[in-house]
């Protein structure tokens, strides 16, 4: 027996590209989630979650649900990580040249919001190893560098945690114009959050 479906990509969050999908059928609509990171409202305003001005009935949703535990009931919102972690960088950072953030990104992606909201709001653009990962997002190859004498780093080394007890950056950098390094690690992590939240 066939029947007609009709699906439909609704933005994630997550990541860039990541979608969320809405399964239309003659048996039914069906929203399968995956990872997502959605603002308060945001699913309001998706109008292809809406059919005119109700939303859509919708009779399953498969969700991902890494974070249906009891510690993580409050999980502050991505606007409030960023306005911690710019008084951190900022405060850091205007120290002096040699004060230095080191932003431990444990995946690929999924931190482009960080990176171009620091560079914009504090002018400093963000080390990562290779631009050729973003050359698909031109909207965040302003904001980040290959190079490292800069004051906030995301390089990556399969090492990271040694690397930083050394006083030293994944990049291998130690000093800049002959001072050493003073250097604070920013693990920008829900699950992170988690278990340190008790």
């Amino acid at each position: 027996q066939k029947e007609d479906i009709e699906v439909t990509l609704l933005p994630a969050g997550h990541c860039p590209g990541s979608v969320m999908f809405l399964f239309e059928g003659g048996n039914g609509t069906v929203l399968y989630t995956g990872d997502f990171r959605l603002a308060k409202g945001e699913a309001a305003r998706m109008e292809l979650l809406h059919s005119g001005a109700r939303v859509k009935d919708i009779q399953s949703v498969y969700l991902d649900t890494t974070f249906c535990d009891p510690k993580f009931y409050h999980i502050p919102s991505r606007e409030e990580c960023l306005n911690g972690i710019l008084e951190l960088v900022q405060s850091w950072t205007s120290l002096s040249r040699n004060h230095v953030v080191w932003l431990n990104c444990k995946a690929a992606y999924g931190y482009e919001y960080l990176f171009i909201n620091l560079s914009e709001r504090l002018g400093i653009k963000v080390h990562v190893n290779k631009l050729h990962m973003f050359r698909n997002m031109p909207e965040i190859l302003y904001h980040v560098t290959t190079d490292r004498c800069t004051q906030i780093h995301a390089c990556r080394h399969p090492r990271d945690e040694d690397y930083f007890r050394g006083n030293r950056l994944p990049c291998g950098m130690t000093c800049q114009n002959g001072a050493p390094l003073h250097i604070i690690s920013i693990k920008p992590s829900t699950m992170w959050f988690g278990e340190k939240n008790k």
